[in-house]
């Protein structure tokens, strides 16, 4: 079996490391051991700190779209389940945008969620 020499890629793989840790504090940035473990636990936090934003995101619209149903007599879930019945299709992405940027469509969109619930109310 042939020798094999690895001083080019091992160097190439170290040095990706240490520019992955570039302004960390410390030996984390300059030495190869310290700034492996570091850039090792930095990845595994960018990875799940991903997936909380989602979940960060989703939580700040339901709050930005109860305050703007409140606005218009109804609570959350009322105006979330007259929308459903309402047939409006859009996601609370866009809702909490409406919301914030064009309160008056967003009073448009809550009237049709009333109007929704009532006839439901009616019917049964």
């Amino acid at each position: 079996m042939p020798r094999v020499k690895r001083s080019v890629h091992a160097r190439k793989k170290r040095r990706k490391v240490l520019e992955q840790a570039k302004g960390y504090w410390g030996l984390k940035s300059t030495s190869y051991r310290y700034a492996k473990e570091q850039v090792e636990h930095s990845l595994r936090y960018a990875y799940r700190d991903r997936k909380n934003k989602k979940r960060t995101m989703r939580s700040l619209w339901i709050v930005r779209i109860n305050a703007a149903a409140r606005a218009n007599g109804l609570s959350y879930n009322r105006f979330i389940a007259g929308i459903h019945k309402a047939g409006i299709e859009l996601d609370r992405k866009s809702l909490a945008d409406l919301a914030v940027v064009d309160p008056k469509a967003f009073a448009l969109i809550a009237e049709q969620a009333k109007a929704a619930l009532e006839t439901d109310a009616e019917a049964a």
